[in-house]
């Protein structure tokens, strides 16, 4: 047998990428790594052990007509590598930085052979790793086994089954060859096929990108919340939301040199968020963000100054001005209203079949594009009406699968229509020129994510959101600072300890779920790479845990896994999103919830209710309506849960059947301590964003650390991640977010 030499399949350490296909494994389990970080790994694996300027790679993945702040680019591009790789710059294992010269690929790198006899491939398993350069011998016909060098990082991974190679033909014994008449006509068809493309689509010049802004802290969108951050612009500034210490501010930038002014907003209009500029731009048309409920008041704020003007009565999660700029639509529910200023009188617009977010009208006034938000899927869509008939139509309905599109928005000449949507795991830029029914035209490739488009007052230029949220887990010391978590929880999302201390689970950033030895030993992936996992619960006695996770395009489901990685199984079937699971002392039931608005508001009830596993009866639990986010004390005496609009603690007293209210300022992921003596609760509504303990015996608050004070540096945003073993809280910060960027279509 002979063996063919290939470079597509590449592998080093625990890792194989292959180079076409833009694939990363690592042990058997898919990396997620977006396209343009991949394309730049891609140009080191070739030439392992070389250094490769910052020149050739500019022109290599971004070339010279296109620039997306290459500095700022190539660094993002080379920490989401390392974060894929669990690399580091101080001491670097794989991607080692030269300063002034470039980067270097310093692990040795072998790739994987293709072995054949005569065209034949005995199976399409993967191949044992071949170092680069070494001739192989032939070997007898025998099926291969999949080997990975070890990795002295890990004490132990146990993977999957390794991904196959691409599929190959069937069985065949003898290389057969077309005859020469064919292949010359094949090739003659060819030519005239590339005749015809580069006719019909002559090579355009790449748009040019160039960043507006350098504070890089501009709030994104938020991955799983129905929370969009827009952007508005007079053609003067653009006003656009800043994170700062967990709190979300409007400032205002000026298009000349990036200059940055905060807006004087009334006290009044919490957490501002901004829905749409009038047609004149002269005032902005802001959305309250008080609580986390749907439906919130809308004011109109002058974009010089001056009073706020509460819109009426009016509650919604979205709006816009009319074109003739005297009236607001707004989206309420699954319809849209017309209200005429001051907001007293309001009328139906139209009735929808799902949430309306990020209306946006025509220059000319004709149409209105929009998203919808389906709750259940939690899937986006553009759909559009004409200002006569007001009847709603699907756009781009096989554009991606699960659908991802969003936030559209016309040119002012109205000659193109800019939106965001996410192919290959990675949120870019598209254009649509003309009719809908064409196909549409990319106009971004990472390394960021590239989100929020809106477009300038004249002209074909649009500015957007340019994202790169980097984050770690931080521990909060015994004077109420933050403390970085070393090793291998550094980049956990969630983390939760087994009820003896021995072993720990978390999610990271792909909302992927491991699990192992407390000291870091034993580590496996317990979920698959599809699945997004938000949060897991170990039970009583460690042996599984139950987690809330979905598939794509699917609702919130909850699940058991053995602490094994075996036994994989979702629980419940109907047609909900289910959240919080909560195990009860015995280990034979499950407090679960629904979610609140910001993660799906749908239709029905929201209660808590009980799974008992063995029958798999479902009960409510009395007197939890409007309640969410379950958690069962570890000693079973009490159950805590939140209102949905995150304002207030409840407890529930198992024995008695009573709820009590705890006296905290709001509420996000209450946990346990270990003793079932008190909970701790971030109040994430406060600005101060402290993490309190409630001792649940006499309701005595303590503030055990307030984050907005915590640290300095570049931190907009905390998470209350979990507790360690010693009952010290966890949290994971954002540190980075995004920038605004232009881009001028023609």
């Amino acid at each position: 047998m002979k063996v063919e030499e290939t470079k597509s399949r590449v592998a080093f350490g625990l890792f194989e990428a292959d180079l076409d296909s833009g694939l990363l494994w690592k042990a058997g389990y898919r990396v997620k790594l977006q396209s343009q970080p991949f394309k730049l790994l891609t140009e080191l694996l070739k030439r392992p052990g070389q250094v490769v300027s910052r020149d050739e790679l500019q022109a290599r993945l971004w070339g010279d007509n296109t620039t997306v702040d290459f500095d700022h680019s190539i660094g993002i591009a080379i920490n989401k590598i390392r974060e894929a790789l669990g690399d580091s710059a101080e001491s670097p294992r794989f991607v080692e930085t030269l300063a002034r010269r470039g980067y270097r690929f310093i692990a040795p790198v072998t790739y994987v052979p293709e072995p054949t006899v005569d065209g034949f491939v005995p199976d399409g398993g993967l191949k044992p790793a071949v170092p680069v350069g070494v001739m192989v011998p032939e070997a007898p016909e025998t099926k291969s086994t999949a080997q990975v060098p070890s990795d002295p990082s890990v004490s132990r991974v146990v993977a999957l089954e390794l991904p196959p190679s691409p599929a190959r033909s069937p069985l065949v014994t003898k290389r057969m060859l077309p005859p020469p008449w064919l292949l010359a006509a094949l090739a003659g068809m060819v030519m005239l096929a590339v005749y015809l493309v580069a006719v019909r689509h002559p090579a355009t010049t790449p748009p040019h990108i160039a960043r507006v802004t350098q504070e890089g802290h501009f709030a994104p969108s938020l991955n799983n919340m129905e929370s969009l951050a827009a952007i508005a612009s007079d053609g003067v500034h653009l006003f656009a939301p800043v994170l700062e210490n967990g709190r979300s501010e409007l400032v205002g930038i000026s298009l000349t040199d990036g200059a940055e002014v905060p807006l004087n907003i009334p006290r009044e209009i919490a957490n501002p968020a901004v829905a749409d500029i009038s047609p004149d731009g002269s005032k902005l048309l802001l959305r309250e963000h008080r609580s986390a409920e749907a439906e919130q008041p809308l004011w109109v704020l002058p974009t010089i100054g001056g009073s706020a003007r509460r819109v009426g009565t009016v509650l919604a999660h979205d709006a816009t001005w009319m074109p003739d700029g005297d009236g607001i639509l707004y989206a309420n529910g699954n319809d849209l209203y017309l209200t005429q200023l001051p907001g007293n009188s309001t009328q139906l617009y139209a009735r929808l079949s799902a949430r309306a977010y990020w209306l946006r009208w025509e220059p000319n006034g004709t149409m209105l594009r929009y998203t919808m938000i389906d709750p259940i899927a939690h899937t986006s869509s553009l759909w559009e009406q004409l200002s006569t008939d007001r009847v709603p139509h699907r756009m781009l309905a096989s554009f991606s699968m699960p659908a991802s599109e969003c936030c559209g928005t016309w040119t002012a000449t109205g000659d193109a229509y800019v939106f965001q949507s996410s192919q290959g795991g990675s949120m870019n830029l598209w254009k649509l020129s003309g009719t809908s029914s064409e196909k549409p035209i990319r106009l971004t490739d990472g390394p960021m994510e590239y989100e929020s488009p809106v477009a300038a007052r004249s002209g074909n230029r649009v500015y957007f959101l340019g994202v790169d949220a980097r984050s770690e887990l931080e521990r909060v010391t015994s004077n109420g600072e933050l403390r970085p978590e070393r090793g291998f929880l550094s980049s956990a999302a969630r983390v939760e300890y087994s009820r003896d201390g021995q072993w720990v689970a978390w999610t990271n950033d792909m909302a992927v779920l491991w699990r192992a030895k407390a000291d870091g030993t034993d580590v496996l992936q317990l979920t698959p790479d599809h699945l997004d996992v938000f949060l897991a619960r170990w039970s009583p006695d460690g042996s599984r845990l139950s987690l809330m996770g979905r598939e794509p395009g699917k609702a919130w489901r909850l699940y058991l896994v053995g602490a094994d990685g075996k036994n994989f199984q979702p629980l419940l079937t109907d047609a909900h999103n289910a959240a919080d699971p909560s195990w009860s002392p015995d280990g034979q039931s499950l407090a679960f919830g629904r979610v609140n608005d910001v993660m799906g508001k749908e239709a029905g009830a929201r209660t808590l209710s009980l799974l008992n596993l063995r029958t798999n009866q479902v009960m409510p639990i009395a007197g939890s309506e409007n309640l969410f986010s379950p958690r069962w004390s570890p000693d079973g005496r009490y159950i805590a849960a939140l209102t949905l609009d995150q304002r207030t603690v409840r407890v529930l007293n198992v024995a008695s059947g009573s709820w009590t209210t705890l006296p905290v300022r709001s509420g996000a992921d209450p946990v346990w301590s270990s003793d079932s003596r008190f909970l701790y609760v971030h109040a994430s509504l406060d600005p101060g964003q402290p993490i309190d303990r409630v001792s649940v015996s006499d309701g005595r608050v303590e503030e055990v650390v307030r984050l907005a004070e915590s640290q300095a540096g570049d931190v907009v945003d905390y998470v209350f991640a979990g507790l360690a073993r010693d009952n010290t809280p966890l949290v994971r910060t954002r540190v980075f977010t995004g920038n605004i960027y232009d881009l001028d279509l023609h």
